[in-house]
C-alpha cells in the first residue's frame, strides 16, 4: 500500500506547481517505522522528515538513501542530537534557535541548511515569525549567523477556515518567499501543504510538500 501510495502521489505532482515548479515531496514520518519509510524510499521518496527528535536518531541508522529533515518545534537542548546528521531543517522558528544552532554548527565545522517557519495564521498554538516580521527576521539571520543556510520558508496553514481564505494564506507566504528570493539564489522552498491541504497549497505556489498519512495510512500511537 505505502508504495502504491508513493507512485499515485508522484504521478500527480510530475507537472509541479501552478507555476510550473518542481514540487519536492516529503514523507513526515512520524510514529512509522524504518522498514515503512525503507518501503517509501524504494518507490520513489527522496526526501523524509521527522518531528521528533527522539525518533530521528532512533531511525537515523536503519534508513537509507534519503535526504533528512527535521520537521517538528526543536527545542534548543535537542540541537546537539542533530549537529551533522540534517539536510534541512524545516522548523527555524525563534532567534533563540538560531544562537544555539550556530553556536553548535561553528563547533562541529557544519553548515545547517534550514528554512525559516512564519505563523502565517497568526495562531497561539503554533510557533514561528509573525508574518510581518518575517522579512527582516530572514535578512538578519541570513547575514549574521555564518554557520546557518536559509533555503526558504516553511508553515501550516490553519485547521479552520475556508479555502478561499487558506489560498489566500499561500499566496501571502509565496509574495513573502518571491520578495525574499529576488535577493538569495538560495532561496529555493516554499515548504506547505501537508496532507488534507497539499492540492491548495500547491495550486497557490507552494514547491514542497509534507505528506505522512496520505503516504502510510492513519497512524497509531503507542498506548
Amino acid at each position: 500500500m505505502i508504495a502504491e501510495n508513493v507512485r499515485e502521489i508522484l504521478r500527480e505532482i510530475e507537472g509541479g506547481n501552478a507555476l510550473g515548479e518542481k514540487i519536492t515531496l516529503v514523507a513526515a514520518t512520524k510514529t512509522r517505522s524504518a522498514d515503512e519509510i525503507n518501503e517509501a524510499i524504494e518507490a520513489g521518496v527522496t526526501d523524509v522528515g521527522e518531528n521528533k527528535v527522539q525518533e530521528f536518531t532512533q531511525k537515523f541508522d536503519y534508513v537509507h538513501g534519503a535526504r533528512r529533515h527535521f520537521i517538528g518545534h526543536l527545542q534548543t537542548n535537542k540541537v546537539k542530537y542533530l549537529i551533522g546528521k540534517t539536510d534541512l531543517i524545516q522548523s527555524l522558528d525563534r532567534f533563540e534557535l538560531a544562537d544555539e544552532l550556530q553556536k553548535r554548527a561553528e563547533k562541529a565545522d557544519w553548515t545547517a541548511d534550514c528554512l525559516l517557519e512564519v505563523n502565517i495564521g497568526s495562531e497561539l498554538s503554533k510557533s514561528g515569525f509573525s508574518p510581518d516580521e518575517a522579512f527582516d527576521a530572514y535578512k538578519k539571520i541570513g547575514a549574521n549567523f555564518r554557520n546557518l543556510r536559509l533555503r526558504g520558508l516553511m508553515a501550516m496553514l490553519p485547521l479552520a477556515g475556508s479555502d478561499e481564505e487558506k489560498a489566500r494564506l499561500v499566496r501571502t507566504m509565496r509574495e513573502l518567499f518571491d520578495a525574499l528570493r529576488k535577493d538569495d539564489p538560495l532561496c529555493a522552498y516554499l515548504s506547505m501543504g501537508m496532507s488534507g491541504d497539499w492540492r491548495l497549497c500547491a495550486a497557490n505556489g507552494s514547491n514542497m510538500i509534507r505528506l505522512g498519512t496520505t503516504l502510510f495510512g492513519e497512524r497509531h500511537y503507542p498506548a
